[in-house]
């Protein structure tokens, strides 16, 4: 099964500007005068690149075969059978055969953890009230207290660590319980450029050369 995830509220900015330039780009062509419009073509181009690379493009892919880092520039696959072990500090990395890989998204605030365990405090009131119509705050029973100390201070990007140590550990089962009869040769770990990200700072670049040129 194909899990994918990302940064939500990069998503939505970088959708949102993605719209606002298209708009811009359609008026900067309805209403062209020259270099002006071409400077400000360039600057529009940079900044769409930038949003591109940095918030569109970035994700966790989880897959059969292993976990697919997309980073802003360059895509890293891990096998599952090569992943030693997941942690999460500012970002989530990944060792794997003597090496780090740090996934860009999604990430870890020092905002959100604090958030994070602000929620999992006990005590919050509910709409029970006592006679005296104060607030009452039921007493938690031992299997929600024990789920609250387990998700106290947890983020997003824990959750998605938990994920891939799961789906590792899952992976290097089912391999030690499979057919061994078939010869069949580890899976490397591979690291390639993206083609998009590439595309679209030739892009941007072009825009800018084509602005010095006319200015």
């Amino acid at each position: 099964m194909k899990q994918v995830y990302r940064s939500r509220l990069a998503q939505v900015l970088g959708w949102v500007w993605v719209v606002f330039a298209a708009v811009m780009a359609v008026d900067l062509v309805a209403r062209f005068n020259g270099a002006p419009s071409l400077v400000a073509a360039a600057v529009l181009g940079v900044l769409t690149a930038m949003i591109v690379v940095t918030s569109l493009r970035p994700a966790t892919v989880l897959t059969e075969d292993g976990v697919l880092v997309r980073n802003p520039f360059r895509d890293t696959f891990v096998p599952w059978a090569s992943v030693a072990g997941v942690k999460v500090s500012h970002a989530i990395q990944i060792d794997a055969d003597g090496q780090t890989v740090r996934c860009w998204t999604p990430q870890s605030s020092a905002r959100e953890r604090v958030s994070a365990l602000r929620r999992s405090e006990p005590g919050r009131p509910t709409s029970s009230r006592g006679s005296r119509g104060m607030p009452i705050t039921p007493k938690p029973t031992s299997a929600e207290q024990s789920a609250v100390d387990a998700m106290a201070g947890r983020t997003h990007a824990d959750y998605v660590a938990d994920q891939l140590t799961e789906r590792a550990e899952k992976a290097r089962l089912k391999a030690a319980h499979a057919d061994p009869s078939p010869a069949t040769e580890a899976q490397p770990i591979r690291t390639t450029w993206s083609a998009l990200a590439g595309a679209v700072c030739l892009a941007a670049a072009v825009l800018v050369v084509v602005a010095v040129v006319a200015s």
